[in-house]
């Protein structure tokens, strides 16, 4: 019985394609965009608490409106500026 010899395989390194830089971009400004989304709901859940005009009070109130806020930081993430601050900073890092 004779050992193999570990070096007469080949990787698979140049087997695997590498992304391309702008699909990198695209998935950082999409992950950067969901951390401003974050930011934008717990500044809306905090600002939001006590007012009640769009939701009777009912049990399932918080439940709602924080759904709603979901939705809302959703739609607003990507215009304060916070997620292309933060694009603009990881990608100078990177290079």
């Amino acid at each position: 019985m004779g050992y193999l010899n570990i070096h007469q395989y080949q990787g698979a390194g140049p087997a695997i394609p590498k992304p391309d830089a702008d699909e990198n971009h695209a998935r950082l400004k999409e992950q950067t965009d969901a951390f401003e989304a974050i930011i934008v709901k717990m500044l809306l859940d905090q600002t939001l608490k006590s007012q009640d005009s769009l939701l009777p009070k009912d049990p399932g109130r918080d439940i709602y409106r924080s759904m709603m806020n979901d939705e809302r930081s959703r739609q607003l993430s990507g215009s304060f500026g916070y997620s292309e601050l933060l694009f603009n900073f990881l990608v100078e890092k990177k290079t």
